[in-house]
C-alpha cells in the first residue's frame, strides 16, 4: 500500500483563461483519465473554459462557486462535486479558499452504484 497526501503533491500555478490563485498537482494518469489535486488560494478563480473532456470536480476542504454553459453560479461544500461535459464552458471560484480533486476524461460519471461497483457477490 502506497499513502499520498495531495496537500504535499509538488502543484504548479495555472493563469491561462484569467485563472488566479490556482494551482494543479496531477498524480494519476491512465488511457483514459487524469486525476489532479487543485487549490484555490482566497479569491482565486478557475477562469472560464470549455472542458477538455467530462470532468467532475469534487470539493474536499472549503467552498467552491461553480458555474457551467447556463452561468448560474451554485455554491459547493466538502464532498459536494460538479461534472462538466466535454467543450462545456465552465467556471470556478472561491472567495475563502479550497482544496478539490479532479477527475477528467472518458468517464460515466452519477450512474447508479450497483452499475459502477457491483460489490462483492
Amino acid at each position: 500500500m502506497r499513502l499520498l497526501d495531495l496537500a504535499d503533491l509538488p502543484h504548479r500555478p495555472i493563469e491561462a483563461h484569467g485563472s488566479r490563485g490556482f494551482s494543479v498537482g496531477a498524480f494519476g494518469i491512465s488511457a483514459d483519465a487524469h486525476l489532479i489535486a487543485i487549490a484555490l488560494a482566497p479569491g482565486g478563480t478557475i477562469g472560464r473554459h470549455p472542458a477538455p473532456g467530462r470532468q467532475l470536480m469534487v470539493v474536499l476542504s472549503g467552498e467552491a462557486e461553480v458555474s457551467g454553459a447556463e452561468g448560474t453560479v451554485r455554491r459547493l461544500g466538502p464532498g459536494q462535486a460538479a461534472v462538466w461535459e466535454p467543450g462545456e464552458p465552465h467556471e470556478t471560484r472561491s472567495p475563502a479558499g479550497m482544496t478539490g480533486l479532479i477527475v477528467e476524461g472518458d468517464l460515466d460519471v452519477g450512474a447508479p452504484g450497483e452499475q459502477v461497483d457491483p460489490g462483492d457477490t
